[in-house]
């Protein structure tokens, strides 16, 4: 997945070569975002079975619906944390000082997953590496925009460096985990972890003196007036969580459900405040009207997309057949295939849009089209239910779709919100953006706890066909949600 951004600042640095082309920085950003995601994805490939398999095996040994539910938990999280991390760039300390702090955050989680046993460990490290990855994600890809002038030709071009070095790092990540867990144990690979992202923010500290300005730049500075009113607020949130998990009214068992009905309240409010708001025309309230469909079918394709770490992992591990020439490939290896496919087809992707021009589907069909091929990857599981293994490249076939139906729905997701924000409000609509992706992810988790590998074919049919269902009818409201765009494709 490409990591994306609320808010770009103007940027202002001139024409700089150094590195291919293209301003030196870049290849410090691309180096702390590559090694960044070598870090979350590899610790990601090896996160679930730590948590559910036996102590004999080096693992937690918990129940193996409840682990995925808290993996999801912790995805949803993630993307909360986005909208945080966006927040405190955009009101309090710049993107640059954002994404230093988060960077450092994600290399003490990972420390505390590779050094402190057990639970502990765990909750320290899910927590540091949680808030961490949704703050560097927030503002990482916004660093970029500052090294650019407006209309400077190399700027597409120096984002897909960048997003070269987002799948690099996705693709690398799991291949060394997967590895160490293997041979050497669960606290090795999270060790790894530790050890790429200290690598990433080592190689940034020496070059971050050299950002443009206007990385440290505070887009809309919250006021001094307003500073204790918001510590507050945040305070009584904090409070509010602390007294929630010290009663067990929010628990491991629930933690899901809570996160999933966080995200659902948050749209909501956002939703109502964009609805209720006299800034926000009549044209802009129809476009906000179509972009809920949107955020639905956002929703239910990251519910399903996002169990490449819940139940593909599940299944890689148990049913899969990963004899190569008689070498048994590490089942967190898997996660390193959609990277591989993202990496080959991004771009014939965006060429052939390129290429089409006028003539390419609107945003609600491709969302369709994207919803659809999801459904359909997991209705490709039902010829390989029952008993015996699943052959490798039955399953790289279905990770292909999973990688094409990203394509259509991923890339478009963002760059259609920000079409139909409305002025006032351009980074709260961005932020529902996000709050579908949390709400989906957090989805993947509970969802995946309902697979029972003894009976497969009704998750598969449920799942799958649901999706399905849901795409085809985006596809028929496609032209009434056309409409209410008024004008935006």
């Amino acid at each position: 997945m490409s990591t994306t951004h609320l808010a770009d600042p103007p940027a202002t640095t001139p024409g700089d070569t150094s590195f291919f082309g293209h301003p030196k920085m870049l290849a410090s950003l691309f180096s702390v975002e590559m090694w960044e995601r070598f870090s979350f994805y590899g610790m990601q490939g090896i996160l679930l079975y730590y948590m559910y398999f036996t102590a004999a095996e080096g693992g937690l040994e918990i129940d193996k619906a409840l682990a995925a539910s808290l993996v999801g938990a912790y995805g949803g999280g993630v993307y909360l944390s986005t909208i945080l991390g966006a927040w405190l760039a955009d009101r309090l300390f710049g993107s640059e000082r954002v994404l230093f702090g988060s960077a450092i955050m994600i290399m003490a989680g990972h420390i505390a997953l590779a050094l402190v046993p057990g639970v502990p460990g765990l909750i320290a490290g899910l927590v540091l590496v949680g808030v961490g990855s949704g703050g560097l994600k927030a503002n990482a890809t916004a660093l970029v925009g500052t090294l650019y002038r407006e209309k400077d030709e190399r700027r597409d071009a120096g984002f897909s460096i960048f997003y070269m070095g987002i799948n690099a790092g996705a693709l690398i990540g799991p291949l060394v985990t997967g590895w160490l867990q293997e041979s050497q144990g669960f606290h090795w690979g999270f060790g790894a972890a530790a050890v790429g992202m200290a690598v990433g923010l080592v190689v940034y500290t020496l070059g971050r003196n050299k950002l443009p300005a206007d990385a440290q730049r505070v887009p809309n500075p919250l006021p001094a007036a307003s500073r204790t009113r918001y510590g507050l607020i945040f305070a009584a949130i904090a409070a509010a969580v602390a007294v929630l998990l010290a009663t067990g009214a929010v628990n491991a068992e629930n933690l899901a459900m809570s996160m999933a009905y966080a995200a659902i309240g948050a749209s909501v409010l956002y939703f109502v405040l964009i609805f209720s708001s006299k800034k926000v025309t009549a044209t802009e309230r129809s476009r906000v009207t179509a972009f809920i469909p949107l955020y639905i079918a956002s929703a239910a394709f990251w519910a399903l997309f996002q169990q490449q770490f819940t139940f593909i992992a599940v299944y890689s591990e148990e049913k899969l057949d990963r004899n190569l020439f008689g070498w048994e490939m590490p089942a967190a290896w898997v996660q390193s295939i959609n990277p591989v496919f993202i990496i080959i087809f991004a771009g014939v992707m965006a060429a052939l849009w390129t290429r089409l021009g006028r003539r390419q589907p609107g945003s609600a069909l491709k969302f369709s089209i994207g919803l659809f091929v999801m459904g359909l990857a997991f209705l490709a599981f039902i010829p390989l239910a029952g008993e015996g293994k699943t052959p490798l490249l039955a399953l790289v076939g279905i990770l292909l779709l999973f990688t094409l139906a990203e394509l259509f729905l991923s890339p478009i997701g963002l760059s259609v919100t920000t079409k139909l924000a409305p002025k006032a409000f351009h980074t709260q609509m961005v932020a529902l953006f996000f709050l579908s992706v949390s709400l989906g992810t957090t989805l993947a988790g509970i969802l995946s706890g309902l697979y029972n590998p003894d009976d497969e074919l009704p998750y598969f049919i449920g799942v799958g066909g649901t999706a399905m269902l849901l795409a085809v009818g985006l596809a028929a409201a496609s032209p009434a949600i056309k409409k209410l765009m008024g004008g935006v494709r």
